[in-house]
């Protein structure tokens, strides 16, 4: 079962390694959005140092100076298999323990005000990628929510905690399960979060996320929460890259 995948007894068949001659950066943060890969490129002098490889392609990983610190910056997969998997592979292109990862989410509370930020506190493990990093559990604790939201305060931006709901399977949100994750707690669904925190606490790196709230699952039908071609407000919202940098800042002071 894939519950029983987590193993520490024995050596990874492949396994990543640090190289401690790559470059050196405060922080790395880590969009999905490929408008925002663009508004960074377009206004931030950024300097390419290095790049992940799949079947797909090239994912750059570009350098920028801010504020007297050094930050990277690439654009990830959707999902946590491959996000986890580029993640693995930036530790070997870049040296830092610090990630800053932020997307969109779907909302399963109607209450909670479209564009709000939400800080996930703990994630239900919905996905195959955890497994393989951490025993099994229903959840897995978002370390550093606390940190996030503190930074959201000092910042004045609105944000809300709670639980997320990680899954694999965005076509499969089925109503019973959301009114199951809904009833347990959570406020969001994603594809991403178990899987990075699981990364991120095997290879002793610091994980801070937060997300956008976007789509609408708590109404009678699924609700979009946006106009065709709208940008603020969703994961696209390059204001979404501010509160990224804002943190970067605040966890490296």
């Amino acid at each position: 079962m894939i519950t029983e995948s987590f193993d520490n007894r024995s050596e990874a068949i492949i396994n990543p390694q640090r190289n401690t001659n790559a470059p050196k950066v405060d922080a790395c943060i880590i969009t999905f959005s490929h408008v925002i890969e663009q508004f960074v490129l377009e206004h931030y002098d950024c300097e390419k140092i290095g790049a992940l490889w799949s079947a797909t392609g090239e994912t750059p990983i570009w350098r920028f100076s801010h504020q007297g610190k050094q930050f990277a910056f690439y654009k990830t997969y959707v999902g946590a298999p491959a996000s986890a998997g580029l993640l693995e592979e930036a530790c070997m292109e870049l040296l830092t323990d610090k990630f800053i990862v932020f997307g969109g989410s779907g909302c399963l509370n109607k209450e909670i005000a479209h564009g709000k930020v939400m800080v996930p506190t703990e994630a239900y493990r919905d996905e195959g990628t955890s497994y393989h990093y951490a025993p099994a559990s229903d959840y897995i604790k978002v370390k550093n929510a606390d940190i996030v939201a503190a930074c959201m305060e000092e910042n004045g931006i609105p944000y809300i905690k709670g639980k997320t709901w990680t899954t694999d399977a965005f076509y499969r949100e089925t109503r019973n399960q959301f009114e199951k994750h809904k009833a347990d707690g959570c406020i969001s669904v994603e594809m991403e979060c178990a899987g990075l925190q699981a990364v991120c606490d095997f290879r002793g790196l610091a994980f801070y996320t937060f997300f956008t709230s976007g789509d609408l699952l708590d109404a009678p039908k699924w609700d979009t929460r946006r106009k065709e071609g709208e940008l603020a407000g969703t994961q696209h919202d390059a204001g979404h890259f501010d509160i990224a940098l804002a943190l970067a800042h605040y966890v490296t002071e």
